[in-house]
């Protein structure tokens, strides 16, 4: 059953922050390093997990809306609930589109969000393969092979080396979450 896409602007939210369910779909560790007030995490790749608490929350009356850092993750959310018969909202940008609207975030650990940490990778990778070239000329394949990966994760709108970076100790989160 498929239900309709709804976005909740930054500027809506802050009247009725406690009539909704925030629910913030990113990492562990990117939801310790900055989130909404009231938000609770429940990881997209995870999300399966807390079907039946995310019905119970839409028949109590709270309505959901999805967060993510920009928007892409929380609608990928959304689209899997509505896979299931849930009926949820998607906040307009993310915790950036928060920010960006002059909104505070609770920051437990500063920590880099994923996008960074792919652009750090993958920009390393392309950097010393490209120099390993100069003396090991296959070795250029593989900034070729990073290429490669970034322009499918573009039109696929999907991060392989973004999943990979998810799972390492760094961003998991040091507290417990609720």
């Amino acid at each position: 059953m498929s239900q309709a896409s709804t976005c909740v602007v930054p500027s809506e939210l802050p009247t009725r922050l406690d009539e909704v369910a925030l629910i913030d779909v990113r990492t562990p560790g990117e939801f310790e390093s900055a989130r909404l007030p009231h938000s609770v995490n429940r990881p997209l790749d995870r999300i399966d997990e807390h079907v039946d608490e995310l019905r119970q929350l839409i028949d109590l009356g709270r309505p959901i809306v999805l967060v993510c850092q920009s928007g892409n993750r929380a609608i990928e959310a959304q689209q899997k609930l509505a896979g299931v018969g849930l009926r949820t909202d998607v906040l307009t940008g993310g915790v950036e589109g928060w920010r960006n609207d002059g909104r505070d975030v609770i920051v437990d650990v500063e920590r880099w969000d994923l996008n960074r940490q792919v652009r750090l990778v993958a920009g390393s990778v392309v950097l010393v393969s490209t120099l390993a070239g100069f003396v090991f000329p296959p070795a250029r394949v593989v900034a070729g092979a990073v290429g490669v990966g970034l322009a499918s994760s573009a039109v696929t709108n999907t991060c392989g080396m973004a999943m990979v970076l998810a799972r390492l100790p760094y961003n998991r989160a040091r507290t417990a979450q609720v």
